[in-house]
């Protein structure tokens, strides 16, 4: 094989430093609307740890997911598209069309989940274009300002806390059933299970909207763990053998198909459905599902951790193409729906993606792509991490493994001593993404305190840059009496001025005791200790600070045990 054949075969143009972090891509246009048509609603529903094999159309031999068969049957497949391995990263490459790592999150908890606040999302892009938008569910990329939804273009909101029901940033005592979610900031109750009030909300949201463009986001929590869902979702799964934990992951995903149907006959009803976009997709690979053929679950920098489902529907403007088996991903579905809906793309902003019109179209050639994925989890990224460079033809999986997939896809041979070329190209081809996204490594994206947007910030230990111990980011770990850690937060401070700063050992509705005898607290140039009664269930600080960023920390020390823990829960007021 000569060197020009080489490069055809493993799918990648020759790529320089300057251009990798947008290897394939092409400059996002607005197409022109469409005469006599108002432009398309859009309806972008993603599932959370819901694998590829985790459909009945994909040959899962339990579950029974009639309306989502019916939707891969009526819409174009994507079937070779790729996500990260986990949720945080997912969702700020799919709201930007831009790689996880560039927009500043590479990890689900501290800190590194949060998109930098100059990063321009999807629904900024359809709110400056006059479009109504909204969002039900799991956000996951940030609870404070400047990085909640509502501060991201989203101009209706009804979110749980942190990346799932029962997170350090949830609402105390949430488990999925007659919850407390925020609703525009603010906590509200729900009565009933909660996927069904996403999916409820949402379709209420719509028919009041159904006058005008609109962009509605449903990123369901399920069927994350932990698995709850109502008995009469799991006991069929159960009945056919199928252990509890995986009974209860299968009955969540009928959970989900149910809703799905319930959203295709609102649309109907209202008679938008062909005049909406509707993309349903998942955020990475399996949790507890059905594996299947492909190597690896979520967390996996093999297909099984990051190939999904995608399928892609639009009546009105799309014909459906069947099966796309070139490798698309996360990226691409933004400028794909500035493409798709004729929206201003923003200005300054480089994505990563391509727009897909072509391909949905059935329009042209493809040119030849080189994608990348790694998963991190840690709070400074490492070269070489779990990394998977990929194109239509090859994966080389953390520099050293090359698999053909046409011939192998469950990832089994690797062919690296047989094709040392085509390994080495995409080694270079990494080392020069990874230099080109690698400009927030370094930084952190900090919440802002005293703003006029937020005030007071409730703080969780879920976002600690840690220290020492596990970073405490679920109620369970937080309830335990046990668990020491510790860690700061990246913050920076507003307006100078004089700051209410209370520490709790878990949020207020929690009722706990300090169990510590002496409070610190740090930020800035403040550095104050003050005795406590080990009952009491908060202390306060009162603190002058100066403007600009900060590291805020806190010790919580009892000097009976010697045991000593940071606050997991603080609120910060600027009084």
């Amino acid at each position: 094989m000569n060197r020009r054949h080489f490069l055809k075969a493993a799918g990648a143009a020759a790529i320089s430093a300057a251009t990798v972090g947008c290897a394939g891509q092409g400059q996002t246009r607005a197409s022109a609307p469409r005469k006599n048509a108002r432009s398309p609603n859009v309806v972008l529903v993603i599932t959370d740890d819901q694998g590829y094999y985790d459909l009945s159309c994909y040959g899962n031999p339990h579950l029974k997911t009639p309306h989502l068969d019916w939707l891969h049957a009526n819409a174009t497949r994507l079937e070779n598209f790729h996500v990260d391995p986990t949720c945080a990263p997912t969702r700020s490459a799919l709201m930007t069309g831009r790689y996880s790592s560039r927009v500043g999150v590479w990890h689900t908890i501290i800190g590194r989940h949060l998109v930098a606040a100059d990063e321009t999302t999807m629904a900024d892009v359809f709110a400056r274009a006059g479009y109504a938008t909204s969002i039900y569910g799991k956000w996951h990329l940030g609870d404070n300002y400047p990085f909640r939804p509502q501060d991201r273009g989203f101009q209706e909101v009804l979110i749980h806390g942190g990346g799932g029901v029962g997170q350090g940033p949830d609402f105390w005592g949430n488990d999925y059933f007659d919850d407390t979610y925020f609703h525009n900031g603010r906590p509200k109750a729900f009565k009933g299970y909660c996927t069904d009030i996403w999916f409820a909300e949402a379709m209420k949201w719509i028919q009041a909207h159904r006058d005008k463009p609109f962009f509605c986001y449903i990123p369901t929590n399920a069927p994350h763990g932990p698995y709850n869902v109502p008995d009469e979702y799991a006991e069929p799964f159960v009945k056919m053998g199928v252990k509890k934990s995986q009974a209860c992951f299968y009955g969540m995903v009928k959970n989900i198909d149910d809703n799905m149907g319930r959203l295709y006959a609102h649309l109907k009803r209202l008679g938008i459905e062909d005049n909406t976009v509707l993309i349903f997709m998942t955020d990475n690979g399996t949790s507890a599902g059905m594996q299947g053929a492909m190597r690896g679950r979520k967390g996996s920098e093999y297909d099984g951790g990051h190939r999904v489902p995608c399928f892609i529907r639009w009546p009105e403007g799309l014909k459906p193409q069947g099966n796309i088996d070139h490798v698309t991903a996360h990226v691409d579905i933004l400028p794909t729906l500035i493409d798709l809906c004729g929206l201003p793309p923003p200005k300054g902003v480089r994505f990563d993606g391509r727009s897909l019109a072509p391909l949905l179209r059935g329009e042209g050639d493809w040119p030849d792509r080189t994608l990348f994925v790694h998963s991190q989890r840690i709070d400074h990224p490492e070269k070489w991490r779990k990394c998977a460079v990929m194109t239509d033809r090859w994966r080389l999986v953390n520099g050293k493994e090359l698999f053909d997939m046409p011939a192998d896809a469950g990832q089994k041979t690797d062919v690296a001593e047989k094709h040392p070329d085509i390994a080495d190209h995409f080694r270079k081809a990494y080392e020069a993404w990874y230099e080109d996204i690698g400009a927030r490594f370094d930084d952190y994206c900090r919440i802002i305190l005293g703003s006029e947007h937020e005030n007071p910030s409730h703080l969780f230990a879920h976002d600690w840059h840690p220290t020492e111990g596990a970073c405490p980011w679920n109620h369970g770990m937080v309830a335990r009496k046990n668990h020491f850690a510790n860690g700061w937060w990246a913050v920076e401070v507003a307006r100078p001025g004089t700051y209410r700063i209370t520490l709790r050992r878990a949020p207020k509705e929690a009722d706990m005791p300090l169990d510590a005898h002496e409070a610190r607290l740090a930020i800035g140039k403040a550095d104050e200790t003050k005795s406590v009664d080990p009952t009491a269930k908060a202390v306060t600080f009162e603190v002058n600070l100066e403007a600009g960023p900060a590291r805020l920390q806190t010790w919580l020390a009892n000097t009976e045990t010697k045991k000593t823990r940071g606050a997991f829960d603080v609120v910060v007021e600027r009084v």
